[in-house]
């Protein structure tokens, strides 16, 4: 396949086309955008009332791991938890021990995907993990590397909590589900999304 055969094809122009938009109508959008928003400060003042050092990663985590669904919440929430903490002690006994080199830093990340890896662990859980292994490492500290790794525990756990609350408190509809009940009636940008895509995907023979 040469570079001419992919732009006739449309290739290039089918991965601008979103395989998980933020809503199926107006309406949804806003819920979503809404409920995001919502929870990214829940997660962020629960954290100051807590008065963690750097209550921005709670939010952060938060984000990250809102699902549409509690089951699928559960699993990813559950899969970085413990990512996090393996990162954390980790971290921190490396800190503890050594002088944060260029190839202390690639051991541990190393190591750290061989724990996850004998743990039946996932790659969000590597991912999450590695980003509080790298903080741990790295960041400038004056306080002891153990306290640091608790703190990015602590904030990280937090969004996660905040992020199961409120999965149970204002759940959020399936787009598909609701558009078939006809509770939402997909709006004109929707439709051209959706005409849009059947003309990517038209074989350009027919």
């Amino acid at each position: 396949m040469n570079g001419l055969e992919v732009f006739e094809k449309g290739y290039i122009a089918r991965l601008t086309i979103p395989n998980d938009p933020i809503g199926a109508t107006r309406r949804q959008v806003l819920e979503h955008s809404a409920r995001t928003a919502v929870t990214a400060v829940a997660s962020m003042l629960a954290a100051r009332v807590l008065k963690l050092p750097q209550t921005y990663w709670a939010p952060i985590t938060t984000m990250v791991i809102t699902q549409s669904s509690l089951g699928a919440t559960l699993a990813v929430s559950w899969q970085r938890f413990i990512g996090t903490v393996v990162g954390a002690a980790l971290g921190a006994l490396v800190a503890s021990n050594f002088e944060t080199y260029t190839l202390v830093v690639a051991a541990s990340v190393f190591l750290l995907g061989l724990f996850c890896a004998g743990l039946r662990m996932d790659r969000s859980a590597y991912r999450f993990g590695g980003v509080t292994l790298a903080i741990v490492l790295l960041v400038q500290r004056g306080e002891p590397a153990w306290q640091i790794a608790f703190h990015r525990f602590a904030e990280v756990s937090t969004g996660i909590a905040v992020a199961l609350v409120m999965t149970l408190v204002w759940p959020e509809r399936d787009a598909t589900t609701s558009t078939q009940q006809g509770k939402d009636i997909p709006d004109e940008p929707t439709v051209t999304f959706r005409e849009r895509s059947r003309t990517v995907h038209r074989d350009p023979s027919s």
